[in-house]
């Protein structure tokens, strides 16, 4: 997401060769949206993986509705949408079948059997492999779920976001469901990111204003230099120690920001570790809904 345009200026080329490198090193799981930068990011990620598609699997969400502005109108889950909005994201890809296909969000005008429905109706055509969803809650997975298997949900899960351990995480762990972790940097705040310019829509974000998380991001900084760690690394091993089932997606833009992140794999945290940072760092501390108001009112995943 963050190579069109959601954090501001990225550049392709450089974006590219991060995808490269990630496959170089060894990361084989691919996360787009067709609504990221309105196709840009399927098209650039079709060009990275040229002759090594069969080293990764690519997960596509769909759905959001956007102008040609970057304004966002909602929604649409419908089934004849869902074929749709495949056969675009296979054409910008440039590939022949899709690993996992899941809406973005769920529509609220429409039965969430009837998206997998059309989703269960393109796996058996051959169009994608697997189905899975993304940011919603454990009723609407186990009615998806009677329709066709889920494979995966896509959830965000940081140290600042910790609300999936309550319902979600046991229910997926009984289903035999897989998740993939985004928001793992809290959108670059526990790295101490800045708002870049025009475009970057974390200027919206109760998180980012007025630097209220400051001295709490302070504390995160100070823990990951005490144990010689930066502090995207500090943020990857917390996860990966707390989820160790489960998959964690690194929004690396550049190749630096990636050999970075990577390196969280040779500095495991022990559960001592783990409990001495969550003291510092304790559930619910940070300030702020993890999205403006308006859009937290969408996410089913919170009900």
């Amino acid at each position: 997401m963050g190579m069109s345009g959601v954090y501001g200026e990225a550049i392709d080329s450089e974006s590219e060769a991060t995808i490269r490198l990630a496959v170089d090193r060894g990361i084989t799981f691919l996360d787009t949206g067709d609504f990221y930068g309105m196709g840009h990011n399927e098209m650039l990620l079709g060009r990275a993986i040229k002759g090594l598609r069969d080293k990764v699997t690519i997960s596509v969400k769909f759905g959001a509705q956007r102008g040609p502005d970057g304004a966002w109108y909602g929604f649409d889950a419908r089934p004849a949408a869902v074929k749709t909005s495949c056969a675009y994201s296979l054409k910008r890809l440039g590939v022949d079948v899709i690993d996992v296909y899941r809406p973005g969000r769920l529509d609220p005008s429409v039965p969430i059997e009837d998206t997998m429905g059309a989703i269960a109706d393109l796996i058996k055509a051959g169009y994608v492999k697997r189905a899975g969803l993304s940011e919603v809650g454990v009723e609407t997975i186990e009615r998806a779920n009677k329709v066709t298997p889920v494979a995966d949900l896509q959830i965000e899960y940081s140290i600042a976001s910790r609300n999936p351990e309550q319902k979600i995480f046991p229910f997926l762990e009984k289903a035999h469901i897989g998740a993939t972790l985004y928001g793992i940097f809290s959108r670059g705040l526990l790295t101490g990111s800045k708002i870049g310019g025009r475009g970057d829509f974390r200027a919206h974000l109760p998180r980012f204003a007025g630097g209220k998380n400051a001295s709490l991001v302070e504390k995160f900084h100070g823990f990951a230099g005490d144990h010689k760690m930066t502090p995207a690394q500090l943020c990857v091993a917390w996860v990966v120690a707390k989820q160790p089932r489960l998959m964690a997606l690194v929004g690396a833009r550049t190749r630096a920001q990636l050999e970075d992140s990577l390196g969280a794999l040779q500095k495991p945290l022990s559960q001592n570790d783990l409990a001495e940072l969550e003291k510092l760092f304790p559930k619910d501390a940070i300030q702020g809904t993890r999205y403006a108001e308006e859009q937290m009112k969408h996410l089913d995943s919170e009900r």
